[in-house]
């Protein structure tokens, strides 16, 4: 089993679900020839031809189109959106048809099709190619939102992605793409959707992220075992629907939570996230739920990047102001 990279881990999983499955087919701009903008999909065009991997014009809303119709009738679309600041034209696709089929035909037609799409800052990308508004489709009855932190989750996250019969949003950290390796093969299980992780067990505060933001969120739990504060962490990883349930039992257990995420703080997944902490937990909160986030502006250009975007520090800093209460 070799060590390789999110992106690579991306290419195996379509590789290994397209040999597994004739019906599974992709399509998306330069996602081909080219294979994909960060060579997601390298290779899999000479192996499965023109047929199964398909270049499309620079036309979003065709590109969700064209794969409502191929999923209403039987296959498996994978689509790549190149990034996540070009999804909006195809949001009424979504919306109107996606996420609408199974309860429209009552059930006669599902809808089994990912789309996928690099999101997120970090990478001194220009406008349009840095945006995280997960929150945005997570708001949708019917769409899945899911969102990998590390090669093992990517893998087996969108090949249960695939499987999923009903419509599901892959969205996939580019600044993480190539930051670290793990061991992944065909071997490698398939990990269930609609459940987050738990990456490091802590009593005394829980941090709570997703995508390229857990990154930062293990460097700070780690800075804080240094100074002798055991923080938990959970990895999201499927926005929608959310796993409150492991949230629940991790707050309970250490009475605190800072939610870290880099889309921008009003409205987003991590208010969802606190509202139902103030429902359902608060008699075991011995603090006030903190968030670390991006700032309510668009996201700026590479020079103001890293200002923008949470750091172990900003992370840390809020774990221990929920630790000053008593």
């Amino acid at each position: 089993m070799s060590k390789i990279t999110m992106v690579e881990a991306v290419n195996l999983a379509l590789d290994h679900a397209m040999e597994s499955d004739p019906d599974v087919v992709m399509l998306g701009e330069d996602i081909g020839v080219n294979g994909g903008v960060f060579r997601a999909t390298q290779g899999l065009k000479d192996k499965y031809g023109f047929k199964r991997v398909m270049d499309t014009p620079l036309a979003e809303t065709l590109i969700a189109g064209i794969s409502i119709g191929m999923a209403a009738q039987g296959l498996k679309p994978v689509a790549e959106i190149q990034f996540m600041g070009f999804i909006f034209p195809t949001m009424e696709q979504l919306i109107c048809h996606a996420a609408r089929m199974r309860n429209r035909t009552r059930g006669r037609l599902s809808c089994p099709m990912v789309l996928r799409a690099p999101f997120g800052g970090g990478i001194h990308a220009p406008e349009h190619h840095s945006e995280s508004t997960e929150a945005l489709l997570a708001h949708i009855p019917g769409l899945r939102v899911v969102i990998p932190s590390s090669p093992v989750r990517a893998y087996g996250l969108l090949r249960s992605a695939i499987n999923e019969p009903d419509p599901v949003i892959f969205l996939e950290p580019k600044r993480i793409y190539r930051a670290s390796k793990q061991e992944v093969d065909h071997k490698t299980p398939l990990l269930p959707l609609d459940k987050c992780f738990t990456l490091k067990q802590g009593q005394d505060v829980t941090l709570v992220s997703w995508g390229a933001s857990v990154k930062e969120t293990m460097e700070a739990a780690s800075t804080l075992e240094q100074h002798g504060v055991s923080a938990e962490v959970i990895d999201v990883a499927t926005i929608k629907p959310l796993d409150m349930e492991t949230i629940l039992t991790s707050v309970q257990k250490t009475g605190r939570c800072v939610i870290v995420h880099e889309a921008c703080k009003s409205f987003g997944a991590g208010a969802e996230i606190a509202a139902s902490l103030a429902e359902q937990a608060l008699t075991f909160l011995k603090a006030p739920v903190e968030r670390v986030t991006g700032f309510d502006t668009i996201m700026p250009y590479y020079r103001m990047e890293d200002h923008y975007l949470p750091s172990p520090d900003d992370i840390m800093k809020a774990a221990l102001k929920t630790l000053s209460f008593h």
